[in-house]
């Protein structure tokens, strides 16, 4: 990796105070006089609302129901989906359970416009994309990252997981177009609630975890909760483990009811490999087969976050939140892979030393303004919002040959002595953001949707290993256009124009993304479902590359676009049956490539067809047997390409899941969920030197007492 040092950005500087400019009259111009007059004269008592139980967001209960009504992904206030002028997905804590999805990929695989496991069994990081791009993640609207060189989230840590499809960084600021995924993080209730339960199963898993809570004082103004999971295991493959302690504890204390505050603190730690280092290319071997090194094959992760969420009610309209995290991350890896598979009929594979320590210091915080008022027959809601992201990192990676090996009689040579380090960085990227949101509904059924943001960049990048600092400076302005027709209370359509832009590198101009969809959603009052239709077409521009001619660095090339449909249905059609239907067409294409040649083809790792189907049926108990329930999941995935340059792929699969559950008592059940159910073996990666197959057959059974 090369980082062309630069004295900054070449944009010109009038654009960027023009788009701060027009942002700033926006915010002035849209926001009404009375809450301009909030600070100089009071306008009126503050109005207190009855306590409710929420355990999701905006009222839905995420733990009994897996049809959630509202979201804050949509907008940065809780909103009706039907309302939100975008295609969003939840999951929610019922559906995780139900499926027992024991990692992110896993929450999020039965969703439309995602596409998961496309890394196989290289165990490093969570590989998900939406809408043929990388995805970035966010915790209860705070940027953690891309997911590709980050750490492995803790799926029981959150209460939902919420998916906003398409470009959009006017929301949470600098983004990848095709979505992003927002965590919700499990805070403290109003009431005395709790499980814990006992896991084994497949690879010698052995696991325990709890999750309770309740109020300190008799008149709910203090409450806690404490989540925990903690496992010991191995994974699919020899010398290989997957362990981890993970803890979190939160308390939440409510002065009044119009005030509410709420600490969270969690620790995560993982003791894994990060793979099986592959198979040879066309080989069949077991996925048990291990052509890495013993010695060197570890994946750590070391993290410790404080979360802070406040939110007031002033009255009369006016409220104000806050979202605050500091998180200090130590990650790393090293193992031994297989890089070349002979083409003369040899057994012997070259291999390759790969390793990586990275840490890193994250502090952000998020504020915002919101004021709902209406006039004659128009309904108003206007957020403004300023965010701080403070980030510094440090990043070394190592790289060296590593001793050939025979895939018939394989001989392990130990570790290696030392690797030469090929990247050293140590970077400071300071991010402050101003936005505005604004929502006009006319008459109860037409809805206007406009929201302005601009992030201001500052970067410091140090390369250790030639001792030279780049520096960067960067403002960029994105916008969203939205606007919702509600036929009637039940159905909704909608069409909408949003933008992105990815964080640069230092000399290099950033990603720019922009979408146009159109889409419709339903949501019937007899029963609790929600079923919903979206067309989009989606562009990113200024593709980053590695280039090595005539020196080594990155330069921005080509144009790539993205037209598809996403069709999605969660439902819960009686007491005993409900089900999650998705399925998703993904027309890509290398628009402007520069001159690599790749003009005209398919995005790699983008197949054209995605569907998914999960059912579940509940067989009420009787006498002294207890209810049954039996799911069953089915996940389709066309083929796809591994490369840019379409010269190698994989062909279509399907993947069957299983899930039983039995209610030995009131409040204790017997759980047992299987992934991929047949075993069904296909490469899911390859092309580089090595083939990677998608995860095996996996049985676990689970013994879980709620309170």
């Amino acid at each position: 990796m090369h980082i062309e040092t630069t004295d900054g950005s070449k944009r010109p500087v009038l654009i960027r105070y023009r788009n701060a400019t027009l942002l700033g009259t926006a915010i002035v111009a849209f926001t009404p006089a009375s809450l301009l007059a909030q600070e100089v004269e009071a306008s009126g008592p503050v109005t207190v609302l009855e306590a409710i139980t929420v355990e999701g967001t905006g009222g839905d209960d995420d733990a009994r129901s897996i049809v959630a009504t509202q979201t804050s992904s949509g907008s940065k206030m809780a909103t009706d989906i039907l309302d939100t002028p975008a295609s969003v997905s939840v999951i929610t804590a019922k559906e995780i359970q139900q499926r027992g999805a024991q990692s992110v990929e896993e929450v999020l695989q039965y969703t439309a416009g995602v596409t998961t496991d496309f890394y196989g069994s290289d165990d490093r990081f969570d590989f998900f994309k939406i809408r043929g791009f990388d995805a970035y993640t966010y915790r209860d609207g705070l940027t953690l990252g891309r997911p590709f060189g980050g750490v492995r989230e803790e799926a029981y840590a959150f209460e939902r997981v919420e998916v906003l499809k398409g470009a959009n960084s006017t929301l949470f600021g600098v983004a990848d177009p095709g979505g992003s995924v927002n965590y919700v993080t499990k805070r403290p209730k109003h009431e005395r609630f709790g499980e814990a339960f006992v896991t084994g199963g497949s690879f010698k898993r052995a696991e325990v975890g709890f999750d309770f809570g309740d109020n300190i004082t008799s008149d709910d103004t203090l409450s806690y909760r404490f989540t925990g999971k903690f496992r010991d295991a191995d994974d699919e493959y020899d010398y290989s483990r997957d362990d981890q302690k993970f803890f979190m504890g939160g308390l939440t204390w409510r002065p009044s009811d119009a005030t509410s505050l709420t600490v969270v603190y969690d620790h995560l730690n993982r003791d894994g490999v990060p793979g099986s280092g592959g198979h040879p290319v066309g080989s069949n071997f077991d996925r048990s087969r291990f052509f890495g090194e013993p010695d060197f094959n570890y994946r750590g992760t070391n993290r410790n976050t404080v979360s802070v969420m406040l939110d007031h009610d002033f009255g009369s309209g006016l409220s104000f939140s806050s979202n605050a995290r500091y998180s200090d991350t130590k990650t790393d890896f090293g193992y031994a892979y297989v890089a070349r598979t002979p083409t003369d009929g040899s057994t012997i594979a070259g291999r390759d030393f790969f390793a990586n320590d990275y840490s890193s210091e994250n502090f952000i915080v998020d504020a915002r303004l919101q004021y709902d008022t209406s006039f004659s027959n128009v309904d108003s809601r206007t957020l403004v919002g300023v965010e701080y992201n403070s980030l510094s990192s440090d990043n070394d990676t190592y790289w060296g040959p590593a001793p050939d090996i025979d895939w018939t009689d394989p001989v392990f040579t130990g570790a290696p002595g030392s690797l030469p380090a090929i990247v050293g960085t140590q970077s400071d990227q300071k991010t402050t953001a101003l936005y505005f949101q604004q929502d006009l509904t006319f008459a109860e059924r037409f809805i206007a949707t406009v929201g302005l943001r601009n992030d201001w960049l500052d970067t410091t990048q140090t390369n250790k290993l030639t001792n030279t600092v780049a520096e960067g400076d960067n403002s960029e302005f994105t916008s969203r256009l939205g606007l919702t027709y509600k036929v009637t209370d039940e159905f909704a359509t909608y069409a909408s124009y949003a933008e992105s832009v990815a964080p640069p590198t230092v000399g290099v101009e950033p990603e720019r993304g922009e979408q146009f969809e159109v889409g419709v959603k339903y949501r019937p009052a007899g029963f609790p479902a929600l079923f919903s239709a979206a067309v989009y077409d989606l562009t990113k521009k200024n593709i980053t590359v590695n280039v090595t001619d005539p020196f080594p660095r990155q330069t921005t090339i080509g144009e790539v676009r993205v037209r598809g449909l996403d069709l999605e249905a969660k439902a819960e059609l009686t007491n005993n049956i409900s089900l999650t239907a998705a399925y998703s067409y993904l027309d890509s294409e290398i628009i402007e490539d520069g001159d690599t040649g790749n003009k005209g083809n398919r995005l790699a790792m983008v197949p054209k067809h995605i569907a998914s189907l999960w059912a579940n049926y509940t067989l009420e108990g009787e006498g002294a047997r207890g209810d049954m329930t039996f799911g069953l999941g089915a996940r389709y995935k066309g083929s796809y390409y591994f490369d840019d340059a379409n010269t190698a792929g994989t062909g279509s699969s399907i993947v069957f899941d299983a899930a039983f559950s039995y209610k030995v008592q009131e409040n204790t059940s017997l759980e047992v969920n299987v992934s991929n159910l047949f075993d069904k073996k296909h490469i899911a990666n390859g092309g580089f030197g090595a083939d990677f197959y998608n995860p095996g057959r996996a049985v676990y059974a689970t013994l879980r007492h709620t309170w």
